[in-house]
C-alpha cells in the first residue's frame, strides 16, 4: 500500500480522529507546560489550530471528525459532573461567600448577555447573530440548546462559546493582575462565569481555589443564563 493510499484509509477511520484529538491536546499541553502556563499559550487554542490544519489537509468534514472524536464529547458530561468533588471539598469556603456569589452570579450573567448583544447590535450584526451571541458565556451544550430554542443558529453559538472561553482564559490573569484582584475565589468565579469550561481549566491551572470557584460559577451560570435570556432578549434585540 502506498503512503497516499494508507493516509486516505486512515483518515476515514474513527480511531484516527480520536487519536488525532488526543495527540493534538498532548502536544498543545506540552507547549503550554514548556511556556510555564503563560496565558497566551493556551492549550485549547493550540489543539484547535492543529486539528483544523489536519482536517484541512485531509479534506475531511466535521461529521467524519465527530464520528471518531465523539467519545471525547461523551466524556464532557462526566468531567463537568466531576467538578462537584472539589466544590464539595471546599464547601465551607463556598458557604462563607454565599451572598457575594449570588450577587456576582446575577449581575455577571446579565452583563455577559447584555454587553455582547448591544455591542454586536451597535456594529450592525443581524438578529440571528445576536441570538447566537447571547448565551456565549455558558457551556456549549446548554448554549447551543438555548440558541436552537430561540430560533437561532446553534453551530454559530458553538463557535462563539469556544472563542469566548479561549479569550477569557488568555486575558483573565493579566486582567486580574492589572485590576489588583488577588482573591483567587473572586478571580476563579469571574472567569468561570464569563468563560465556562475553558476558563475553568485555566483557573485550575493557576490555583486550586480559583478552579473550585470557576467550576461553581460555570455550573450555576448554565442554570441562570437560560432563565434570563428569554426575558432580556426581546428588549435587547427588538
Amino acid at each position: 500500500m502506498t503512503p497516499f493510499r494508507l493516509w486516505v484509509y486512515l483518515q476515514t477511520t474513527p480511531l484516527f480522529w480520536l487519536t488525532a484529538t488526543l495527540a493534538a491536546f498532548l502536544i498543545a499541553n506540552a507547549l503550554a507546560r514548556a511556556a510555564h502556563r503563560h496565558p497566551l499559550v493556551n492549550p485549547v487554542a493550540i489543539a484547535i489550530a492543529i486539528l483544523g490544519a489536519l482536517l484541512k489537509l485531509a479534506g475531511a468534514d466535521y461529521q467524519t471528525y465527530f464520528n471518531g472524536a465523539q467519545f471525547v464529547h461523551f466524556l464532557l458530561g462526566p468531567a463537568t459532573v466531576a467538578l462537584g468533588v472539589p466544590i464539595y471539598t471546599n464547601l465551607a469556603l463556598v458557604k462563607r461567600n454565599f451572598w457575594p456569589l449570588v450577587a456576582s452570579l446575577l449581575v455577571g450573567a446579565v452583563i455577559a448577555i447584555t454587553a455582547a448583544v448591544l455591542v454586536a447590535k451597535g456594529l450592525g450584526a443581524p438578529r440571528t447573530v445576536l441570538i447566537a451571541l447571547a448565551p456565549k458565556s455558558i457551556t456549549a451544550g446548554v448554549a447551543m440548546a438555548v440558541t436552537e430554542g430561540l430560533g437561532g443558529p446553534a453551530p454559530l453559538t458553538g463557535v462563539l462559546v469556544i472563542a469566548t472561553g479561549i479569550l477569557g482564559a488568555v486575558i483573565v490573569t493579566p486582567l486580574m493582575n492589572m485590576l489588583g484582584v488577588t482573591d483567587y475565589a473572586a478571580r476563579g468565579f469571574a472567569v468561570g462565569l464569563a468563560s465556562h469550561g475553558i476558563g475553568t481549566a485555566r483557573a485550575f491551572a493557576v490555583d486550586p481555589v480559583a478552579g473550585v470557584f470557576a467550576g461553581l460559577a460555570m455550573g450555576l451560570n448554565a442554570i441562570v443564563t437560560p432563565a434570563v435570556i428569554p426575558a432580556l432578549l426581546p428588549w435587547l434585540v427588538g
